[in-house]
């Protein structure tokens, strides 16, 4: 147990990163740890990629919130590319929540794995995510990327347990903003996601046998451990944000998608 919990402390600290830098809310760090453990542990009777989505999920309503709140006074969480938008993808939300309670485990997993595997792959091809021209303007969300856009984001990421950063960050790169501000609004994105997320699967394990560690589907303990080392690494890299090169924080979001999807493959 104590190696356990050192080593979901070390991974919250990486999730309280990524969660600054890149606006993860630490989905795609917590993921694949939390389910490598579950795999051999006790939760293997509520599902171990149910356990590990249900808990990233509870995670990133924390980190997501304190990375907004850190990033409030930057000006980079720009009203018109936060409203209407973020009510649709709570709507998405519920959606995609309820339908991952009720999915196979195999599929959810490799749904996930597929779901980076196209994340990284349309960001690599898909001009200016990588190179962005210092003159670029910004564009306007357009109706149709708020409505049904925003029902589909919070859909996917709800059912994956991701927050909802790797559709937000490319679809802000490609409306032209600077990595820094497009990962700041990430994570405000992400809490419509993670809370209605929180709220079904903490419900939603009826008929199995949690144990008094678990609430539904999330595993607390694993959950406290984690947040413990997440929190005090964002108060910290929040310092940061803004003076890495625009061409380097992309390349970097996409080696750490790169790094979850050998991860939750190898698991």
């Amino acid at each position: 147990m104590l190696i356990e919990i050192s080593v979901l402390l070390g991974f919250g600290c990486l999730s309280g990163v990524t969660t600054v830098l890149f606006g993860f809310g630490g989905g795609f760090i917590t993921v694949p740890v939390v389910y490598a453990f579950a795999l051999a542990g006790p939760d293997t009777a509520l599902g171990a990629m149910h356990v590990a989505v249900a808990t990233s999920t509870a995670v990133m309503v924390v980190n997501a919130g304190s990375a907004t709140f850190a990033q409030l006074r930057t000006g980079r969480l720009r009203r018109d590319y936060l409203w209407p938008i973020i009510a649709f993808i709570g709507l998405g939300a519920v959606l995609g929540s309820f339908a991952a309670t009720a999915a196979d485990e195999s599929v959810l997993r490799w749904l996930f794995v597929t779901y980076l595997a196209l994340t990284i792959v349309d960001s690599v091809v898909r001009k200016g995510f990588v190179s962005r021209r210092d003159d670029t303007r910004p564009r306007a969300l357009g109706g149709i990327t708020t409505t049904a856009g925003g029902t589909g984001i919070g859909a996917v990421a709800s059912f994956l347990g991701v927050g909802g950063s790797v559709l937000t960050v490319p679809l802000m790169r490609r409306k032209g903003l600077p990595m820094a501000d497009a990962t700041a609004l990430a994570n405000p994105l992400s809490l419509p996601v993670a809370v209605i997320g929180t709220a079904v699967y903490a419900f939603a394990a009826t008929g199995v046998s949690s144990g008094a560690s678990h609430l539904g589907y999330i595993d607390l303990v694993a959950a406290g451990a984690l947040l413990c080392g997440s929190l005090p690494a964002i108060a910290v890299t929040r310092r940061v944000v803004g003076r890495i090169p625009d061409r380097a924080h992309a390349i970097a979001y996409l080696a750490l998608l790169g790094a979850a999807l050998v991860a939750i493959v190898v698991s």
